[in-house]
């Protein structure tokens, strides 16, 4: 999967494919997604993250921090806090 994140902010921004079925795919689109959101954040950095396809619909939050010199650590995450997830019926 990959992600565009702007460097002062660090959000997410939206490029027009952003899942690849394999990591070639996502690194090899990562120029082309560069030129896509030119222009929409002073600083934006690129990286190709690894998606378990068994949890792909579950990760609902992406961690990222700039490294000194300003690459990027980004990571995605399953939060326990969605809606519903532990819900009980109760009647």
């Amino acid at each position: 999967m990959q992600h565009i994140t702007a460097l002062a902010e660090c959000r997410e921004l939206q490029v027009p494919v952003s899942v690849f079925a394999t990591a070639d795919e996502c690194n090899a689109e990562r120029p082309f997604a560069m030129g896509d959101v030119q222009g929409q954040a002073q600083h934006v950095v690129t990286e190709c993250l690894a998606v378990d396809p068994a949890s792909e619909d579950e990760y609902d939050q992406i961690v990222c921090k700039m490294r000194p010199g300003g690459s990027l650590n980004a990571s995605l995450t399953i939060s326990d806090l969605r809606p519903g997830k532990d819900d009980v019926n109760q009647q």
